[in-house]
């Protein structure tokens, strides 16, 4: 048996007796592990005294400023809990610019002076901690030697505890910030965008007759797509290891053209690491809901139910780091990269993305009477004018080196930004800005006056897969986002722009009705010239054809078709007034933020590129050359001569992208990374172009690199 067949039976071979969770009764209340490892409200209702814990809740609920006498109380309480965990040591979970989590662990114990030790956590170290920030990315904010910065306690993001098979680790969402103040993370311009929303859509509120809640909320709820695949193919393939994705592979026989991995039986073992991964969830309170197989062949897809926006972005990167660390205890590996694999679909992340009230509402859920209805279209034509205005800052904030492989192919929504309204809510905005149809009055919806479907429907037409941005009954589905984003800068974005739509539309009625205006019809005037302005963004049709591609073009849509035609868009002098009209960012933070990310695309860029080099000399080339050395041995001449040829072409190609690779420039300047979009990309395509050639011709135990058709079927 040859070395590759010795390795597939291997991987093949999977036993649960080492990792068997067992089965429990789950109709026992002490079976019931969601939100254990957590410190909840529940948990400081029985561990705060009654007015500490009333003060700290009524804080969190009106969105003020925490009273720092509350700190102490609350630090203590949560230290005994950790303790009793078992958590010997805490640390300031925090989410920089590099678009993963960091920590620093810090001791709950400190010596007394007579050998002993105590445990100690006070207010002050909960509120706020001192990481070395001189080796996070911050964009040119701060020089390289001012390391100094801070975190700072999110209370409204319920502390955790992480679980190690030596001990447990209590970890505290915090902010991150620069010791002049400003953000070097993810999590304070999104709260910040959080409040901004919140302020403008409670305004709105009021003049809709509405003068119960008292804030609005952001929600998400983000699908995770990512691929598993044995841990035996993954260690022999380098470029998965440094790139997390294959920069070499011929297409096998058979890909996922039968549709039959879709929503199909889950192998045994993948079930097995789904469970596994869904009960520490589970326990970390992420609100985990749905698994299923996707459509590539080793594919799969996790979805959690709605949760506050920065309580969810916490909970994803949870949700990632919880898939990647519990795959090897089952001889797997997860990959979230978005393009692992060349001719097979990729990874996303569909961000659902809501507003509700603190009394429960969903303001994007159409309504069974004439007041909710006006609501709905007053907020969903809101979503429409920002989405049109500001598309080319939210195609941004979904551009990275990975999605440049996905974003606008068939398999995917395309790169330019449009809104999938469903035909009868599509139907329903086309009347109003004609002037036909009355949101006020019961029945006037689903045909204009016909009392077949009186209300508006929650889903009001089909689902469309090819766009990015689609209502799916009560929310927005952002589709574009990659499997290996953060949700922090999306949703900052897309609170923002839904901020300022809110806040022209509310300007907007404020003047209807101070005209004398009744509330129906100022609701209808301003969503119809809403609509009518901003309808362009609107299609119901196929993203993935060129049709739709010369359409765009004609009604003057972006289509920005990757990452360096993108990201400029973060720094447009319109979104810089955006960002500081709102205080969400200032314009520093804004060109930080775009500083690193586009020199994240060009370093990354970088190391795909030295792999891909370092693999075709090192590995590829040698095993075409044994090849050809065995043919002109045994004199098969024809042979031979296609094997010389593809070795001699390898060659020059591989060439070619090595004196590509040694041109020098800062990853940080647009230039150089537009030479490495134009010339580079281009180069190692070349080169693996050739590879996947050869793959086809070289000998089996020869070829140094597990195959796609094992590495994607085999569980």
């Amino acid at each position: 048996m040859t070395h590759s067949r010795q390795r597939n039976v291997s991987a093949a071979r999977w036993s649960a007796d080492d990792v068997a969770l067992g089965i429990d009764d789950l109709t026992r209340p002490q079976n019931q592990v969601f939100g254990v490892d957590v410190f909840s409200p529940a948990v400081q209702r029985q561990r705060l005294p009654k007015d500490v814990y009333k003060r700290l809740q009524r804080t969190l609920e009106r969105g003020e400023a925490l009273d720092v006498t509350l700190a102490d109380a609350v630090a203590s309480a949560m230290r005994d809990w950790a303790l009793e965990k078992g958590a010997s040591h805490y640390t300031h979970w925090f989410q920089p610019l590099t678009g993963s989590t960091a920590e620093k662990h810090d001791s709950f114990f400190g010596p007394t002076g007579d050998g002993g030790a105590i445990a100690e956590f006070s207010g002050k170290e909960l509120i706020q901690g001192e990481p070395d920030a001189s080796s996070f990315p911050s964009g040119g904010i701060r020089a390289t030697f001012e390391a100094r910065g801070y975190t700072a306690w999110d209370p409204t993001s319920p502390a955790f505890i992480l679980e190690n098979p030596n001990g447990a680790l209590l970890c505290i969402p915090t902010a991150f910030t620069s010791w002049t103040g400003e953000a070097l993370d993810t999590k304070i311009p999104l709260l910040r965008s959080m409040d901004v929303l919140s302020r403008s859509a409670i305004r709105a509120l009021r003049l809709l007759g509405d003068e119960d809640p008292q804030r609005v909320f952001t929600t998400i709820g983000a699908e995770q797509e990512y691929f598993l695949i044995d841990e035996q193919y993954y260690y022999e393939r380098p470029d998965l290891q440094i790139t997390g994705r294959t920069l070499f592979g011929s297409q096998p026989p058979k890909g996922h053209e039968l549709d039959d991995h879709y929503f199909g039986a889950i192998p045994e073992r993948v079930l097995a690491y789904m469970m596994d991964t869904e009960r520490q969830l589970q326990r970390l309170g992420v609100p985990v809901k749905t698994r299923h197989n996707e459509v590539a062949p080793g594919q799969y897809e996790l979805a959690p139910l709605f949760e506050t926006s920065n309580v969810a972005a916490d909970h994803q990167h949870l949700v990632m780091q919880v898939l990647e660390q519990t795959a090897p205890k089952y001889g797997l590996v997860c990959l979230l990269h978005e393009k692992p694999f060349a001719g097979v679909n990729g990874s996303g992340k569909h961000n659902n993305w809501s507003m509700g009230t603190d009394l429960g509402g969903n303001l994007l859920d159409p309504g069974d009477t004439p007041h909710s209805n006006l609501v709905f279209l007053f907020f969903c034509s809101a979503v429409i004018k920002a989405v049109n205005e500001h598309q080319g800052l939210l195609r941004a904030t979904a551009a990275n080196v990975g999605q440049d492989h996905r974003l606008g192919a068939n398999e995917a929504p395309p790169a330019i930004m449009s809104i999938f309204l469903g035909s009868e809510l599509e139907a329903v905005f086309d009347a109003i800005e004609a002037g036909e149809g009355d949101p006020s009055a019961p029945g006037s919806f689903l045909g204009l006056g016909t009392p077949v479907l009186p209300p508006l429907p929650r889903h009001s037409g089909d689902r469309n897969r090819t766009s990015p941005f689609a209502f799916t009954g009560n929310k927005f589905e952002f589709r574009a986002l990659g499997s290996s984003q953060s949700l922090g800068l999306t949703n900052t974005v897309l609170n923002t722009i839904a901020a300022e739509a809110i806040d022209a539309l509310a300007d907007e009625l404020e003047k209807k009705l101070d005209a004398g205006t009744e509330l129906a019809a100022g609701v209808t005037e301003v969503t119809s010239e809403t609509y009518k302005a901003n309808k362009r963004v609107v299609f119901g049709g196929d993203g993935y054809s060129q049709e739709w591609a010369d359409e765009a073009a004609e009604r003057g849509l972006l289509n920005l078709r990757n990452t360096p035609d993108a990201l400029p868009e973060i720094v447009t002098p319109k979104s810089i007034a955006l960002f500081e009209k709102y205080e969400v960012l200032s314009e520093r933070e804004v060109e930080a933020r775009y500083e690193v990310l586009l020199e994240q695309y060009g370093v990354k860029l970088n190391i795909e590129a030295e792999t891909a080099a370092h693999i075709a000399r090192t590995l590829i080339l040698p095993a075409a050359v044994s090849q050809l050395k065995v043919l002109q041995e045994t004199g098969l001449d024809a042979q031979a001569a296609e094997t010389k040829g593809l070795v001699d072409e390898f060659y020059e190609r591989v060439l070619k992208l090595e004196e590509l690779n040694r041109k020098p420039g800062e990853f940080s300047d647009m230039e150089h990374v537009r030479f490495q979009r134009d010339e580079v990309i281009p180069a190692m395509d070349a080169v693996r172009e050739t590879a996947d050639r050869l793959e086809r011709i070289i000998a089996d135990d020869l070829w140094p690199l597990p195959h796609y058709s094992e590495m994607l079927f085999i569980k």
